[in-house]
């Protein structure tokens, strides 16, 4: 392929001043490479809080009653859980459903107290979709053959001094206001690795939430996508085919400050990687003008040959997509090594927190954050880098194309 005149001069300005080139494209190269593992390790971030959040018992989406969303109170019921189930069960990419209902309860064995939040479940699906539940330290997990029986965490169960099958005594606010009780036989102790995780857990049979409060049916039914990109038209979905009576809503609304955490992390990504840009987008500039002030005499000769003064600026233009070109592949060479460590090895953050207990919101978080690794990070270094070398190109392009042939042309003697 022919090159044009303007890419054939571009290419032997750059060659001319092959030091300025090659610091240009190394600065570009270095700013791209910082931005590519920015913002590879922001997005590896935002998806480990979203894998944690949903598989911490949030779950990608939930159906609730329609005044759930506003008053999160733990005494609403679906009206038919069971056909919203089935609905969940058969949209195409949820991979797993399952029901739950809550109630705030007391805990007690001999002269200890516990208040807790008793979470009743499916014994089938609950440790496929809730991470927490799946370590049983002690004994085994629910089933549903085994009524009145109770899965605790390792703290609670020391606060409780307790151990496997010792009788839990259970007291709840019913739907009649009065209180209720019943003695539940611990079969399991679970560790998530966080001790404050394991002061919350107290997993019962749905059956018998609905027994000990009154109020029949599941409170929501929580589901897992197999890919969590199309959550938004998912629920556009659903909401279309439910009534009124329900509500789908997202982890995000579930765990808000959880969600406004993720945001604010790529907002400060955003504008990290801007200020990067602003500073390459800078320095390229400035190379360039300098470039035009020291060839002044060269494009007035030039004009006065008759080169246009769109040429000229195809000219500066050219010379930007080479820096940008090269300056990609060298922010690929460095950017795209680091990005594939961070994705593969991850960034331990352990002794930071002093601790390997990342929990936030009863969310458990593995300590080792790793990043995101993909073939977009190849289109993506093209763009930043292409975008900050052409539009740093176009004001000394304009400067030359404004230069009085005739001045630059006299000599001072």
């Amino acid at each position: 392929m022919r090159l044009s005149i303007s890419t054939r001069y571009a290419i032997c300005s750059l060659r001319r001043h092959l030091r300025r080139t090659i610091l240009a494209i190394l600065g570009i190269g270095l700013g791209s490479a910082v931005c590519l593992f920015m913002i590879a390790f922001v997005r590896g971030e935002g998806k480990m809080m979203l894998k944690a959040a949903a598989e911490s018992g949030a779950g990608h989406l939930r159906i609730v009653p329609a005044a759930w969303p506003q008053t999160r109170e733990n005494d609403l019921r679906l009206k038919d859980w069971r056909q919203i189930h089935e609905i969940l069960r058969t949209t195409e990419g949820v991979t797993v459903v399952t029901p739950h209902a809550r109630t705030e309860g007391l805990l007690a064995f001999g002269t200890r107290v516990a208040g807790v939040e008793i979470v009743g479940v499916d014994s089938n699906t609950q440790q496929t979709i809730n991470r927490l539940v799946r370590n049983v330290a002690e004994g085994q997990y629910l089933t549903s053959d085994e009524p009145g029986t109770t899965v605790v965490g390792r703290t609670l169960a020391e606060r409780l001094d307790v151990a496997l099958d010792d009788p839990l005594m259970v007291t709840v606010a019913g739907a009649d206001g009065e209180m209720s009780s019943a003695m539940l036989r611990i079969v399991g102790i679970v560790e998530t690795g966080s001790r404050d995780l394991d002061g919350v857990i107290c997993h019962v049979n749905l059956a018998d939430v609905e027994k000990l409060t009154g109020r029949a049916g599941a409170a929501d039914v929580t589901a897992l996508m197999d890919n969590p990109k199309r959550l938004e038209r998912m629920v556009s979905d659903l909401d279309g085919r439910l009534s009124d009576d329900y509500a789908v809503v997202t982890w995000k609304e579930i765990m808000p400050e959880l969600a406004s955490g993720t945001e604010v992390d790529e907002t400060w990504t955003r504008l990290t990687v801007g200020l990067l840009m602003i500073v390459v987008f800078l320095g390229i500039m400035s190379a360039q003008l300098a470039a035009v002030l020291e060839r002044r005499r060269e494009f007035a000769v030039l004009s006065a040959l008759g080169m246009k003064s769109g040429r000229l600026m195809r000219v500066m233009l050219a010379e930007g997509v080479i820096l940008g070109l090269l300056g990609s592949v060298l922010g690929l060479a460095f950017g795209v090594p680091a990005a594939y460590y961070v994705a593969t090895h991850g960034i331990d953050f352990t002794e930071m927190y002093g601790t390997s207990d990342l929990s936030v919101s009863n969310v458990l978080f593995d300590p080792v954050f790793k990043g995101d690794f993909g073939w977009w990070l190849i289109p993506l270094a093209f763009e930043l880098a292409l975008s900050a070398t052409v539009l740093s190109s176009l004001y000394p392009a304009w400067f030359a194309i404004r230069t009085d042939p005739a001045a630059a042309l006299r000599v001072e003697q």
